[in-house]
């Protein structure tokens, strides 16, 4: 099993998400690929450890096992037991289950973002182009850094800023980003981590850990250089 970008994609969007109720539908309309290929990352971020699963396996009856020949004591055929159909109604959607098929591991899906994504995906830049701002060029580092650096964007025909391109993490990433907030914050966050200088990346460490993994305790605040 081999690990693609989308995979990371569609792990990020979950966390954008947060306990939203959602479906593989509308997890491919918001990404921007696939029911299919919704299906497929889910299947393999479980085997990465990137996901964790809702649901347990039902429990086995107790008598699962036993020979089902009647015994002595056992005459067969004097009772039959039927079971009564569901109303269709009363039936659960199956593209709408009362709790979420899977949730990020924020763990494991933190420390491969933080320390292993971009050795998986590495950055690729581009020649300068019009598109859709990243890494230190987006929203999520406004006011953050002095302008006068050098933009980076992912190329985009409905983008409003030059700079240098920087091929996205997926193709469908820009359109996704522009569709969800949250989202396009870790992505460009993400983008920082692999093009970004040291104060950049030192920041966005600790943002995308706060981000994807609430819970863990965040290193005391001490001067940034770079």
């Amino acid at each position: 099993m081999q690990l693609k970008p989308q995979d990371f994609l569609v792990a990020l969007k979950l966390v954008a998400w947060g306990d939203q109720r959602w479906t593989y539908a509308r997890l491919a309309l918001e990404l921007g690929i696939s029911v299919s290929e919704a299906h497929a990352c889910i299947k393999r971020g479980l085997q990465a450890g990137l996901l964790l699963p809702n649901r347990e396996p039902p429990p086995q009856p107790a008598d699962v096992g036993r020979s089902t020949t009647p015994g002595v004591q056992e005459p067969a055929a004097i009772y039959r037991v039927t079971r009564k159909r569901a109303r269709r109604s009363a039936l659960p959607d199956s593209d709408a289950p009362a709790d979420n098929a899977v949730r990020p591991h924020a763990h494991n899906l933190a420390e491969f973002a933080l320390h292993g994504a971009k050795y998986a995906f590495p950055a690729v830049k581009l020649p300068l182009v019009v598109g859709v701002p990243t890494s230190h060029s987006a929203p999520a580092f406004a006011d953050v850094f002095a302008p006068g650096s050098i933009d980076f964007v992912w190329p985009h025909p409905n983008g409003t800023v030059r700079g240098v391109g920087l091929e996205p993490l997926h193709p469908s990433v820009p359109f996704a980003a522009m569709q969800d907030a949250k989202l396009y914050e870790m992505l460009a966050l993400f983008d920082a981590l692999r093009v970004g200088k040291a104060r950049e990346r030192g920041m966005a460490l600790v943002r995308l850990q706060a981000l994807i993994d609430p819970d863990t305790p965040q290193p005391a605040k001490g001067p940034m250089y770079g």
